[in-house]
């Protein structure tokens, strides 16, 4: 939510009258360093540990199951006390691996996005000294 006092700065005038925006828009200048502050500050003591953050991407992670559940109570918990909301259609819950950031989770670890990488791995190995130069 945008602070009272801050609506003013992003009003615009239409036929209809005047309007003001209640809730932060990406498209404005600081909004995403502002809102990746805020995801810092109130998920400070999670992230690293079971969740990671990068502007409007959130992962939270676990190694096993059980934790999983109480992991994601941390996190709603968080939200909640937050006043913010998930859109539920970019959600997904139960994933052992997914792209996250361009690369592929799993449980080895961070690896790199296959279909990222496919020209990369079909690339012709040189098989003379011509080829090489």
């Amino acid at each position: 939510m945008l602070a009272p006092e801050d609506r003013k700065r992003v009003s615009f005038i239409t036929l209809a009258g005047t309007f003001c925006y209640t809730a932060m828009l990406f498209g404005l200048k600081n909004a995403g360093a502002t809102y990746q502050r805020l995801v810092d500050k109130i998920f400070y003591h999670q992230i690293g540990r079971n969740m990671e953050v990068y502007v409007d991407d959130m992962l939270v992670k676990s190694k096993k199951a059980p934790d999983h559940i109480k992991d994601l109570e941390e996190t709603f918990s968080v939200l909640r006390k937050y006043k913010l909301k998930l859109n539920p259609w970019k959600c997904a819950f139960g994933v052992q691996e997914g792209r996250f950031l361009g690369f592929m989770i799993t449980q080895r670890g961070i690896e790199a996005n296959p279909s990222k990488i496919k020209d990369i791995l079909d690339v012709k190995a040189p098989s003379n000294n011509n080829e090489v130069q």
